[in-house]
This record gives structure tokens, C-alpha cells and sequence, in this order.
């Protein structure tokens, strides 16, 4: 597949190839894997829309000052208190209160949640809501997101230049990037001294039964069609797909893997129930932070996955200049540096590593935040997937999520 010359900037060169595949997932929480989760993650796998779009709600931003903020886990600054300083600070400067709620635990399922109240235009309760690039493209194709008014948001000509123009959505009408980051393996330093380099190492017998997958296809599945030598963001189809599936249902079913997860992967690394895992990059310093500096992640030696989140306004929120408000105050470089600092994830904002300099100068050395070129060399972008290839591929990693 042709591409245009990257830029040098090692971020800008991750984010643009990010914005012009424009296909994956951050992660995802299925509690345990269970049935009923899984099947409602397939259930909103279906490429139907509604039939007519709905109207966006009037805005009561000017009466109302307030902000329901919808996010993921471990995805924003926090103090020892569970307080979140950035968000004090905007309600000091700003008057609005905000309602932040870790609400998305998964694009498909929050998805499944809410889109019946978005096919009939209604609030879901959430102002702005934080979800992945494939996602998104849905929300703006059925019109369930509500256009953007770039005068309330100075601060986007902070946006790197790489993330302005997206395929799904032209020139950031209706969708703003919040954080970026990788999908590669993680393990227990003090179980695993010697370390573990490939998804391989997973299988390995002394690993049986302590090791986690995500439940997010795209990142379990990329990384173990890397491992077989396939390029994720290449000309694959459905027989590269399904050995690769081979692979995990032969691991899961012989007991080697002990849990398929989104986010409570973390609570298994900290009990020890799993010694090794695939996972997401920036969660593994929080884990650190959090139970004790004895994890270390690292893109396998096959490569890892890149992604991206993004903000984007529901059609039925009515207080959307306050939204707007919001996402204008974390694009100021230094907030965004803070952010960056505690999450150490990839940071869309322009200025953030000088502002992250002045924090820590090692911060910016920091390649879960600033990857460098031999970072980004090691990490790929799940190609993207047109609707009937989404259902088949989810059908099949969804099978093994039933059944685990």
C-alpha cells in the first residue's frame, strides 16, 4: 500500500499515520469476559444506522454550568485524594462544574448503551464523551454528534498538523484527539526476572494459566498477527485473520491464558492471578504508581499496535459551549504536559513537550509520551476495516470471549 513521506518528528509521524487509518480501539472492559458482555459488544457491532438524523439539542450552556464528562479509566491527572487537579483548576477558572465519570469501558458496549437514546436525539447524560477513531466515524456518520464551533476553542491551533484533517472526519467538525498510545506486552519483574521480548514468550509453559489477552480485538489480534508475520496495516484478509485466531483459541484452550480482559487486566496483574499480559502502555506506570514499581511493558520484538481517543459533543447534550470550553483549556500546552506526565500516553498537543521540559526534563525523553524513530518503528496501525469485514473479524475474536 503506497503512502506519502512521513514527517521527521517522530510524534507527528505516529499521529499522521494514526489520522489517515483512522481503524482502532483504546481499549476495552469486558468484565471477565462474560456472555452477557461479550454479546452486547457483538450485538453493537451492526453497521445499521438510524433511518432519519436527529436533531442536535439547544444548547443552555449560558444557563447551566455545569459538564458531564464521559471517559475511560486511568485516563486523566489524579491526586492521592482521587481528585483531579486539571479539572479543579478549569472549574476555578471557568465556573463550570464537572461531573467526570470513567462511564466508557469499551467503544462497542458503551455504544450498545446509549445509541437507542441517540437515534431519538436524547441526552445520554454525558456532554463529551471520549472514544476511539473508528467509533467516532460512526457517531458522525449516523449524526449523533454535534458540530464543533472552533471559536470557542482557540487552543486547537495546538493540534498537531498530522490530526486537522482526518479521513472520518474532515477538518475536526464534530471530534477533537485526546490521547494516543500503544498495545504490546507487560509482565511481573519479580516473577519474570529475565523478562519476556514476543508474544511468543506468552506461550511459554512456565507461563500456563498466568498470562492475560485484552479483550479489544484489535490490539490482541494485531499483535499476534505480527507475531506471524503479518503487516496489520497491509493487504491482509481472512486467512492471516483466522490463524491468527487459531493461536489464542489453541492458548485458551489449553488453559495457557487465564483471563481475556479490558481494563481489570490490571486488577490480575496486581493479585498475581496473571504474570504477563498484553496491555496498554500507559497503564502499566500507573500500575506502577499505584501497587509498587514491579511491572515493565514493552512493544514486542514482531512490533506493537498505535491508537487513538478523541473528544467529540452527543447530539442530545445541551450544554456544548461548555464542552468546547473544556477541550479548549487541555489544549494550553502546559495542562496538556500535566495530563501527558500522569497518564503517559501520546499528547496530540503542539508545545506540550517544551511545556513538559519545564515539569521534568526526563519527561520528555519519555517514549509511552514522545516516542522517538525507533519507537515508532516497532509500532503499527491496524488497517481499517470496511463493515462486513468488522462484523466477521468481531464474530470470531467474540466466539473466543464466550468461551473463555
Amino acid at each position: 500500500m503506497s503512502r506519502r513521506p512521513l514527517p521527521q518528528d517522530p510524534m507527528i509521524r505516529a499521529l499522521i499515520a494514526q489520522a489517515r487509518r483512522a481503524q482502532l480501539n483504546r481499549r476495552t472492559l469486558l468484565a471477565g469476559a462474560g456472555a452477557g458482555a461479550a454479546a452486547l459488544a457483538l450485538a453493537a457491532c451492526s453497521t445499521g444506522g438510524a433511518q432519519g438524523k436527529p436533531d442536535a439539542a439547544v444548547d443552555d450552556s449560558a444557563n447551566d454550568p455545569t459538564l458531564n464528562w464521559a471517559n475511560w479509566a486511568a485516563y486523566i491527572d489524579e491526586d492521592d485524594s482521587g481528585a483531579y487537579p486539571t479539572l479543579e483548576r478549569f472549574t476555578e477558572e471557568t465556573g463550570i462544574t464537572v461531573n467526570y465519570e470513567v462511564a466508557v469501558d469499551d467503544n462497542n458496549t458503551y455504544y450498545g448503551k446509549v445509541k437507542d437514546q441517540l437515534a431519538l436525539g436524547q441526552d445520554i447524560g454525558a456532554d463529551t464523551a471520549v472514544l476511539t477513531d473508528w467509533m467516532i466515524a460512526r457517531w458522525i456518520r449516523f449524526g449523533y454528534a454535534q458540530k464543533l464551533d472552533h471559536a470557542n476553542i482557540p487552543n486547537l491551533a495546538n493540534l498537531s498538523p498530522a490530526l486537522r484533517d482526518p479521513d472520518f472526519d474532515a477538518g475536526r467538525e464534530y471530534s477533537v484527539p485526546w490521547q494516543g498510545g500503544f498495545a504490546g506486552i507487560c509482565w511481573n519483574t519479580e516473577a519474570i526476572p529475565g523478562g519476556i521480548e514476543s508474544v511468543d514468550d506468552l506461550w511459554s509453559p512456565d507461563l500456563k494459566g498466568r498470562v492475560g489477552v485484552l479483550s479489544e480485538m484489535r490490539d490482541t489480534m494485531g499483535l499476534i498477527m505480527l507475531q506471524n508475520g503479518i503487516d496489520i496495516a497491509g493487504d491482509w484478509g481472512d486467512d492471516d485473520f483466522t490463524a491468527a485466531i487459531d493461536v489464542l483459541r489453541t492458548q485458551v484452550d489449553n488453559g495457557q491464558v487465564r483471563n481475556i480482559k479490558g481494563n481489570s487486566y490490571l486488577e490480575d496483574l496486581k493479585s498475581e492471578d496473571t504474570l504477563a499480559a498484553i496491555c496498554w502502555s500507559g497503564d502499566i506506570t500507573v500500575l506502577n504508581a499505584e501497587a509498587g514499581d514491579k511491572w515493565k511493558f514493552a512493544l514486542p520484538t514482531a512490533g506493537g499496535t498505535i491508537w487513538n481517543d478523541n473528544f467529540l459533543v452527543p447530539i442530545g447534550s445541551p450544554r456544548k459551549t461548555n464542552a468546547e470550553k473544556l477541550i479548549n483549556y487541555y489544549y494550553e500546552p502546559e495542562i496538556a504536559a500535566e495530563v501527558a506526565a500522569w497518564v503517559n500516553f501520546i499528547t496530540p498537543v503542539v508545545g506540550a513537550k517544551e511545556a513538559a521540559i519545564a515539569i521534568d526534563p526526563e519527561l520528555a525523553e519519555n517514549q509511552l509520551i514522545f516516542p522517538n524513530e525507533e519507537t515508532l518503528a516497532n509500532a503499527h496501525i491496524f488497517r481499517s476495516l470496511d463493515g462486513a469485514e468488522e462484523q466477521k473479524y468481531q464474530a470470531q475474536f467474540q466466539s473466543i470471549l464466550l468461551g473463555a
